[in-house]
């Protein structure tokens, strides 16, 4: 059976870096990790697993096509049947009133122009997958509209609404692709932690090794039936928008 060959973007710290440590326990499987940090090159594989590093800097748009370009001329990846799209940026959390244009455009450039230059670059790698291909932005509740967290996030916050209206469309447009957003919950990185201490507490309530924990069991049953087109928590369970 032909190995599942996963891309992570983002890799180099938090949620992604979690759900690469994860995944270098998986046996027969690629691993694509964007973004490189030396650490990442020591880390343990599983029995048939291949580790890739290569650049990707999601606030450059040619970036995601160069990678891509790079996977299949330097190391011979001719498919892609899982693609996480983790890199994104949350700086600053101002009212709607303070927000600058320019931090806005600061936030859309990684969170969302990136996004999309991920999607576009990997799509036809993704259609070569013998699978059932899955492409899944992380998301954040903080891009909800009608269970928005009573939270200051005028810059992050929209970004996630426009990825949640991406996705949907990808997932209804690519008949053949399972497009889902990945919810990881609210974790101890230091964007979790710096909501949580907004609401006056000490640190936010999942760790990170649970959350993706959690993910990758959810990649590993996920459908595009059940699944596809909607935002969908690390335990499994379908989010509200």
């Amino acid at each position: 059976m032909a190995p599942t060959t996963v891309l992570i973007t983002g890799a180099n710290r938090g949620l992604g870096e979690g759900l690469l440590k994860t995944l270098s326990c998986q046996t027969q499987s690629y691993r694509h990790c964007c973004e490189p940090k030396p650490a990442l090159s020591n880390l343990p594989a599983g029995e048939g697993s291949q580790l890739i590093v290569v650049k990707w800097d999601a606030s450059v748009d040619q970036d995601a096509f160069n990678a891509v370009a790079e996977l299949q001329e330097k190391h011979g990846i001719q498919y892609l049947d899982i693609v996480v799209a983790n890199a994104g940026i949350s700086q600053i959390c101002p009212t709607v009133a303070n927000l600058k244009l320019d931090t806005l455009r600061s936030h859309m450039a990684p969170n969302v122009y990136g996004f999309l230059a991920t999607y576009q670059a990997t799509r036809p790698l993704l259609q070569k997958s013998t699978k059932e291909p899955m492409f899944a932005p992380m998301g954040s509740t903080a891009g909800c509209l009608e269970s928005q967290p009573p939270i200051t996030n005028a810059a992050y916050g929209p970004t996630k609404a426009a990825v949640n209206w991406y996705t949907i469309r990808i997932n209804a447009e690519d008949a053949w692709l399972n497009a889902f957003v990945l919810i990881p919950g609210w974790v101890q990185t230091d964007l979790g932690d710096r909501g949580a201490r907004e609401l006056g507490l000490e640190k936010a309530f999942i760790m990170v090794k649970e959350s993706c924990d959690g993910m990758m069991n959810l990649l590993a049953e996920i459908t595009k039936e059940k699944h596809g087109g909607k935002m969908v928590g690390w335990n499994g369970g379908i989010c509200p928008w």
